[in-house]
């Protein structure tokens, strides 16, 4: 039941995001494998299980006696005595203590939710270079290949008498750039693959990890998302502005800082209950041996008495400073709420500052490409015709270049933000 609860719990409410269906697998695979999201779930368990202690009443207590020298009565000797007791606490103690333990249940579930939601945010945060890696490395090979149609260009106008030698040489120099930095991105693509890897934390292989490890070496070997529209999708900035009046509802964070405020409450309340006298009801047994040296009514007869017992909490100084802990602890507790709370307004109007940043930017790297690009034709007719301006070509042709990697950049960081911002957000 426990598992069922579990997985209930990391499956409903899956980021419904725009994105590969692939993404969300390892949003499950890391959940489901990462020590903190499980350390996080083993605490809610164990309140849960501390709920059914807290209401339940002291053990009775049980006295057996025996009189090693008999105590002589009228009706014969007293042999041995039993007592059993019972002790009650002031009424609404064990209410009070119960609904302390529920609120902080509640918390643990609330740090819970937040550890899987953050989890959640990581792993966005490392799929994306992933993929802005492979755009990077494709683009990179496509700058490979323009360079080496203009180096065979250059090299037939140079044999024909029509260009200079220094125009292959030119080439020929950025060629070699080019290639050192495809080789620069296949080597990060390691490190990158192993950040990936070690947040979706899988052990050695079992049965049940098996599929897992499977989908995981897929990906060590060719990294390529579904959904080849990834980067490109956006999103309003109005409806991102809205998602501001959901920031401060429901926020995993703010949850658990207000039930901790509750706990206290509910703690200084225990507090005084326990500063409360205590009941105790009982009955004591006396085994009664009978006299043989004459013979009386109710000869031998055993003594029941039933027994009442009050505590008296005199030391008050125990109690006290139980509510005054618990009276700071409401403080405390609501300073940190008041001190996230600032941060997450902070963050979250820091990160749409970035995404309309980001959108600008992408826009305008759009716009720059297509200048770029109509200039690149006539300087490249110019080239083909006359011979002329071939370093004018080069340098355009990485100056698109450029535009095009910097779009795959501040798509990347646009989709880290969104996934920031869905963080914050607890939209999940």
């Amino acid at each position: 039941m426990k598992k069922l609860l579990f997985f209930l719990l990391l499956f409903t409410n899956i980021i419904s995001l725009s994105k590969a269906q692939s993404l969300e697998d390892y949003f499950v695979m890391a959940a489901e494998n990462n020590p903190k999201v499980q350390a996080d779930y083993k605490e809610f368990e164990i309140a849960l299980q501390k709920i059914a202690q807290v209401n339940a009443l002291p053990d009775p207590t049980l006295s057996l006696g025996y009189f090693l020298s008999p105590i002589e009565t009228r009706v014969g000797a007293q042999r041995a005595r039993a007592e059993l007791s019972q002790m009650f606490p002031w009424f609404g103690t064990l209410q009070a203590k119960e609904n302390l333990a529920a609120l902080q249940t509640e918390a643990m579930y609330q740090r819970f939710l937040n550890s899987k939601n953050q989890i959640f945010y990581q792993v966005s945060a490392a799929y994306y270079p992933l993929y802005e890696l492979q755009k990077l490395k494709k683009i990179e090979n496509q700058n490979i290949e323009i360079l080496k149609t203009y180096k065979n260009i250059a090299t037939i106008k140079f044999e024909n008498g029509q260009g200079s030698m220094v125009n292959v040489l030119r080439v020929d120099i950025m060629l070699k750039e080019a290639m050192t930095n495809l080789e620069i991105l296949r080597k990060k693509e390691q490190p990158l693959l192993s950040r990936f890897t070690q947040l979706l934390n899988l052990k050695e292989e079992t049965e049940n990890t098996k599929k897992q490890n499977k989908k995981v070496e897929n990906l060590k070997l060719n990294f390529s998302p579904s959904d080849s529209t990834l980067l490109q999708k956006s999103y309003s900035f109005t409806d991102l502005a809205l998602q501001k009046d959901s920031l401060l509802i429901n926020n995993p964070i703010l949850e658990e800082l207000e039930t901790q405020i509750k706990a206290s409450q509910a703690k200084e309340e225990v507090a005084i209950k326990e500063g409360l006298p205590k009941i105790g009801v009982g009955i004591t047994y006396i085994a009664t041996s009978k006299r043989t040296d004459m013979d009386l009514p109710e000869n031998g007869k055993d003594a029941i008495m039933p027994m009442a017992s009050i505590s008296l909490p005199i030391y008050r100084k125990k109690y006290k400073a139980a509510q005054k802990q618990a009276q700071l602890e409401q403080e405390l507790f609501q300073l940190k709420k008041e001190d996230k709370t600032n941060e997450l307004l902070t963050s979250y109007d820091k990160i749409l500052f970035d995404l309309q940043k980001q959108q600008d930017l992408i826009k305008l790297y759009n716009e720059q490409i297509k200048e770029s690009e109509q200039i690149l034709r006539l300087l490249y007719s110019a080239y083909s015709n006359a011979g002329v301006d071939f370093e004018e070509v080069l340098r355009m042709q990485q100056q698109v270049l450029s535009y095009q990697k910097k779009i795959i950049m501040e798509q990347t960081a646009y989709q880290i933000s969104i996934a920031e911002l869905n963080y914050l957000t607890h939209k999940n």
